[in-house]
């Protein structure tokens, strides 16, 4: 037996492969499929005698690879796709390009699995076959490195530094997902060719590729995988046999989790008439049932009071867009038959007729939610730290799943100390600090003597803003905005509306939460959109329209013309004019005295002053703080409370 050597592997491109996105299901699959790899990267690494110390892969993941998986199959991906397989035992003749080949071939033997199952060959030309295979076998980056000493933590950025991969130009039209790839017809210009081949090729598969869809190879194992991975395995020339598993290839579309919470409320309320009508004239718009096996906690639960002839179930399972009030008011750009849309217009007017406290429609704005560690690779190269990271890092990822449900989310990836969400708009903040706390306690748990904090960036967007745009925003948030600029344990919040930014608001978790450990400006919005609620302990409610649309004006007035210089007024005098509008707006003259009145407004204001969180700084009193009040917060505050639905 040799002397230890110490194992170093990446695969990429991560962010080209898994941002790149049209659907949510296209997010998910990236995520997955690069988790397997690196999983297949692991199960090599074992085969030859390695020992993987960090990360440790989740329980039993590897044995679904290997085909000996019990249990509940894994969904999500769970292995971040750069590790070290930190003192590994192997013999001396150790081959990490036997490692980088076996990712590559896995990857292939997928992919020819799809197109067999699929029998693309069958509309294929020689131009779609060369297509294939080019993109197929060219795509990875992979990088790898052997050294002799765990302390040497260089030696795989110089590997990556010299590079052997340079991309291949790609010819003709190209993909509608993943850009600059050439899509599989071969054609040289959009026109008839193209459009026929990909008619053909989507017999049978209209609920996974769009009328207007043309896809390149990678796009399209991606968006096909699931459908056959549960018949897939294959042994590769290293002898490592690799298979896959039954997934539910479902994944909720963003106007499906926009429209969650409307949805529990239409049920809740519906008599069985109700819903039997609905449902019927929604389906005559689009009978799909696309969302069959989406299964959101709050939808659960508000069916399970009465559904015995599964109206309720089938109402679910319709593609949710046609209830969107732009749909409707746009049938041809949308596909739709006028008159079955105006039939369901109809019905949706005579249902809110009967229930008017349900919305006429549903908001169209959904979450993404993007959470990372702060500042942990730092502490990764440290060997004496690897083995309580590991284990805090898999208790993490083990729980995040569940945790993301009861918020009526769908987990896209949660891997290491990363997170990816879709949710609806009101469980997103609730859900990053329950996230938050988990990753804390998780640390706590195995006594890891480091800093342990974590940062989130969310997204609210509107369901027509491009999918993949929303993705990449999120990590320039994320990065620039929650670390760099709120000094990390932070949260950044960015609202999209069809194709511009309204506002963006930011703060340290120690600012942004209460004594609760909730997200102040959500506990304001919900105080907010109850206005004939008696004046609760907070003060916190009857923050009327009249009073955001001023609090802009009174912020130009409050502030220095420079960042910097002094203020008009002090805080105290700042919150007492505030007060006053306070006590103006809606009907709190009635009930609501000056004192009361600051009590509703402090915090609102708290929220509006930019903090930046110093690490070195516990007292957080201590920690910079913007000399300008920003409307962006309480605008956020407006935002949550109407839904993103203009009033």
């Amino acid at each position: 037996m040799a002397s230890n050597k110490y194992f170093q592997f990446t695969i990429g491109p991560v962010q080209g492969f898994v941002s790149q996105a049209r659907r949510t299901r296209d997010f998910w699959a990236g995520s997955f499929l690069l988790s397997w790899l690196a999983g297949v990267a692991m199960a090599e690494i074992e085969r030859q005698g390695g020992e993987i110390n960090f990360p440790v892969p989740p329980a039993g993941y590897l044995d679904w690879i290997e085909g000996k998986g019990q249990g509940e199959p894994p969904r999500q991906g769970a292995i971040p796709n750069r590790f070290k397989a930190m003192q590994s035992k192997v013999p001396a003749n150790f081959d990490g390009k036997l490692v980088a080949d076996c990712v590559r071939q896995a990857w292939q033997a997928l992919a020819e699995h799809v197109c067999t199952k699929d029998r693309l060959g069958d509309c294929a030309s020689r131009a779609t076959r060369e297509i294939w295979e080019r993109q197929n076998v060219h795509f990875w980056e992979i990088s790898w490195a052997v050294s002799a000493d765990d302390r040497d933590t260089s030696l795989m950025d110089q590997r990556k530094n010299w590079r052997n991969h340079y991309g291949i130009g790609e010819p003709g039209v190209k993909c509608m997902v993943m850009d600059g790839w050439q899509e599989l017809s071969g054609s040289q210009r959009p026109g008839k060719e193209g459009d026929a081949f990909w008619q053909q090729v989507r017999q049978g598969k209209a609920t996974d590729i769009g009328p207007k869809e043309q896809l390149c190879a990678l796009a399209y194992v991606k968006r096909r995988f699931a459908r056959h991975f549960g018949s897939f395995n294959t042994t590769l020339p290293s002898s490592l046999k690799v298979h896959g598993w039954q997934l539910a290839p479902g994944m909720p579309s963003v106007s499906y989790m926009a429209a969650v919470h409307w949805l529990e409320q239409l049920v809740l309320n519906a008599t069985p008439e109700d819903a039997w009508r609905l449902l019927e004239s929604a389906r005559n718009v689009n009978p799909n049932q696309d969302e069959w096996d989406t299964h959101i906690p709050c939808l659960r639960n508000a069916a399970g009071r009465w559904d015995s002839d599964n109206t309720k179930r089938r109402l679910f399972a319709l593609d949710a867009s046609v209830f969107f009030e732009h749909v409707q008011n746009d049938p041809k750009a949308n596909d739709l038959d006028d008159r079955a849309i105006e039939n369901l217009r109809k019905e949706m007017q005579r249902f809110k007729n009967a229930h008017p406290h349900v919305d006429a429609h549903p908001s169209p704005f959904y979450a993404i939610l993007l959470m990372d560690g702060d500042s942990l690779g730092s502490h990764m190269s440290d060997a004496k730290n690897q083995e309580s990271i590991s284990k805090a890092l898999n208790d993490f990822t083990a729980a995040v799943p569940d945790i993301v449900v009861s918020h009526n989310g769908m987990l896209i990836y949660a891997g290491g100390d990363d997170v990816l969400a879709v949710l609806p708009m009101e469980d997103a903040l609730g859900c990053a600090a329950a996230v938050r706390l988990c990753y804390l306690k998780s640390f706590a748990a195995q006594a890891v003597k480091i800093p342990t904090t974590i940062s989130a960036a969310i997204e609210f967007a509107h369901v027509k803003m491009p999918l993949g745009k929303v993705l990449g925003d999120a990590h320039k948030l994320l990065d620039d905005v929650a670390k760099d600029g709120a000094g990390r344990d932070a949260v950044a919040v960015r609202v999209w509306k069809t194709g511009r930014m309204t506002l963006q608001w930011a703060q340290p978790w120690e600012v942004a939460l209460d004594a609760h450990g909730e997200v102040q400006v959500a506990v304001m919005a919900k105080a907010f959109t109850d206005q004939e609620t008696d004046l609760g302990g907070g003060g916190m409610d009857r923050l009327s329209n009249k009073f955001f649309f001023k609090i802009r004006e009174r912020f130009d007035l409050l502030n220095p013309a420079k960042e910097g210089e002094t203020a008009v007024l002090s805080e105290a005098e700042a919150l007492d004019l505030l007060a006053v509008d306070y006590v103006n707006s809606a009907n709190n003259r009635k009930v609501v005295d000056l004192e009361r009145a600051k009590l509703a407004i402090a915090p609102l204001l708290a929220q509006c002053r930019a903090v930046t969180r110093d690490m070195h700084k516990a007292d957080k009193t201590q920690w910079k703080k913007s000399g300008k009040l920003t409307v962006d917060g309480a605008l956020l505050v407006r935002f949550l409370a109407q839904k993103g639905v203009e009033q």
